[in-house]
């Protein structure tokens, strides 16, 4: 019996659909996770949902603090592009290895 406090229940098609969101479907903490690859994974797991524009808006009117949420990431409570990585940033780029061997490479092609 359902509670009228809470509303009619849903349809069992309405319910089947919601079993089949990509959100039901992994584990739940994939949307909570601290590596940026897995953030990454839950918020290509999200493109393809068909409530993505309504899961985003439920989260920024709730004020979700953090989270994938409608494929977007919350950190503090603000929608973040990209999650870093722990640690502290490097003040130097790492210089690639085989950058100046193709720029030598290329100037002896050149003279060629």
């Amino acid at each position: 019996m359902a509670n009228p406090a809470l509303g009619a229940p849903e349809s069992l098609e309405r319910q089947a659909e919601l079993d089949e969101l990509p959100c039901r479907l992994v584990d739940p903490e994939v949307f909570f996770a601290e590596s940026p690859l897995d953030v990454e994974h839950a918020k290509a797991l999200c493109q393809s949902c068909p409530l993505k524009t309504a899961c985003l808006a439920g989260a920024l009117e709730r004020r979700e603090p953090w989270g994938v949420w409608g494929g977007e990431l919350f950190v503090q409570g603000e929608v973040v592009a990209r999650k870093r990585p722990r640690g502290r940033p490097r003040k130097y780029p790492v210089a690639e290895p085989y950058a100046p061997a193709a720029s030598a490479r290329r100037g002896q092609e050149a003279a060629a």
